[in-house]
């Protein structure tokens, strides 16, 4: 298989395992949450070139400084802290900045999701991590 090949398919199993969850957690799990601390500032529908925008761009993110550093290693226990780190810092830039600017920016909805973002990326880079490890080198 080639290079190329390879980074695409570690590419696609990292941003499908972060769609899949994302879906399910801004679709379903945690709508309501989302609706009733900042539901007054929610579009009626996504934009969704941004939001492709953004999924490409995270996920890139993720294969580029966290799966790939850790593509060397045997185990995906290091891989998935490092991509919780990932996540973390990520939404923990957007949360915090929300509550550092925003009046009435609620404080436990930053929290829980600054935690979707650690255990969402975690589990993205373990997929793109466990497809490196299973996909042929040259």
């Amino acid at each position: 298989m080639s290079q190329p090949l390879r980074y695409l398919l570690v590419y696609a199993a990292t941003a499908f395992v972060m769609l899949l969850l994302d879906g399910l957690w801004l679709g379903v799990i945690a709508r309501p949450l989302y609706m009733q601390g900042i539901g007054h500032l929610m579009a009626e529908q996504p934009r969704w070139a941004v939001a492709v925008m953004f999924y490409a761009a995270y996920a890139a993110g993720l294969v580029v400084l966290v799966v790939l550093p850790q593509s060397a290693t045997a185990g995906l226990a290091h891989t998935a802290l490092y991509g919780a780190l990932f996540g973390l810092f990520a939404y923990g830039t957007y949360d915090l900045t929300n509550l550092a600017t925003l009046r009435g920016w609620p404080v436990g909805l930053s929290l829980l999701d600054m935690a979707w973002g650690a255990l969402i990326s975690a589990l993205s880079s373990v997929a793109g991590k466990a497809a490196w490890d299973r996909l042929p080198a040259l």
